[in-house]
């Protein structure tokens, strides 16, 4: 098959990065799904539903494949109120996870999960309980503390003094506009069916998810054996997933209804999750004990919930690794650690585990 060069972004080519060459790109929608409306279609009333099919919960892929790619592709799931733009080009304009491994040589899956994005037809309307279904979306304070970029002083940002994100007011905007309002309510479980069905579609591949997604990732391989591998980072705002009997409590943060949760799953489809060797990535700045900073303390419920699910993990015979970066000196990541100025270096981190694993060939 025949190979062309594409464009790299303006400061790839002054840091004298060679041309990224792809042997084939493209894109595709899956797993959608269609409902029937009763009565009979009528061409003098044809914007009205009587007779016609609604079509959505789908999944919306874009992939890009190298010149004598990796054994194994990954496969790039977006957290909350987000794209797969979260993959492609970082807030300040360089290279982000889907440029980086594809330079790397891995094939490479960004998608939009279901009623989102570029898959927003959606079969069930939101119930109106997201606050993130919602156009206008007033959440800047609140999306800037979650993701533990800084605090809000008198209105205005203040970034923590060791963040890695980029904290030109150019690129804080650019990580506003990432933020995507549901088109349907919102279900992990529909999100999982996608994804399952890509991953019978590509073959094994290493699932890499983030934040709320994590959640859509641990479901994966309970309706598939082709996840060779799950990296997580940051999962968190939604559900850590246990054996029934075994949910734990979650430490309750100082605002409440951001703390972590888990849901009890039947022990069978527990196990599938120990047969997936995964790895858990978190960054700076979260508290170890209570505090006011609301991004903080929510990322140490979120934290506390991690550790009972990696030990639950590989209490049941699997082979879960947790990673905090501070504790190996990398200092500032926030929750959007693979947009961080350090980007590359949370990358060769997840080459790092890959290669342990043998999954890098």
């Amino acid at each position: 098959m025949a190979s062309f060069g594409l464009g790299t972004l303006p400061d790839a080519a002054a840091a004298g990065k060679p041309p990224l060459v792809v042997a084939e790109q493209g894109s595709f929608t899956i797993e959608g799904k269609t409902r029937p409306h009763g009565g009979t279609f009528s061409a003098a009333r044809f914007l009205e539903p009587e007779g016609q099919t609604a079509y959505g919960d789908h999944a919306y892929v874009e992939y890009q494949k190298p010149v004598n790619p990796r054994k194994y592709p990954l496969v790039f799931q977006h957290g909350g109120a987000q794209t797969k733009r979260t993959w492609e080009t970082t807030p300040d304009g360089r290279e982000g996870f889907q440029t980086l491994f594809l330079r790397k040589g891995y094939s490479t899956y960004i998608l939009d999960q279901p009623r989102i994005g570029e898959a927003g037809l959606a079969l069930q309307a939101d119930s109106g309980k997201n606050p993130y279904a919602a156009n206008p979306m007033y959440a800047d304070h609140t999306m800037y503390m979650l993701c533990r970029i800084g605090t809000f002083q008198d209105g205005k940002p203040v970034p923590y003094g060791d963040t890695a994100f980029p904290t030109n007011l150019e690129s804080l905007n650019q990580f506003q506009w990432t933020w995507t309002p549901y088109t349907g309510q919102l279900d992990d479980d529909v999100s999982a069916d996608a994804l399952a069905a890509l991953f019978e579609k590509v073959g094994p591949a290493i699932l890499v998810t983030h934040s709320m997604g994590g959640t859509v990732g641990w479901r994966t391989p309970f309706q598939t054996d082709k996840v060779k591998a799950i990296v997580a980072f940051e999962p968190g705002g939604s559900p850590f997933l246990f054996p029934e009997g075994e949910v734990p409590e979650a430490a309750v943060p100082v605002y409440a209804p951001v703390q972590a949760t888990a849901k009890g799953v039947p022990l069978d489809d527990f196990l599938k999750l120990t047969r997936v060797p995964m790895v858990l990535f978190y960054g700076d700045h979260i508290a170890d004990a209570p505090t006011s900073d609301v991004g903080p303390d929510k990322w140490r419920s979120e934290l506390d919930m991690v550790r009972k699910f990696v030990a639950a993990v590989n209490r049941h015979g699997g082979d879960a690794t947790l990673i905090h970066l501070p504790d190996l000196g990398i200092k500032g990541n926030t929750h959007f650690l693979m947009s961080d100025r350090n980007n590359v270096q949370v990358a060769e981190q997840m080459e790092k585990w890959l290669e342990a694993k043998g999954l890098a060939k």
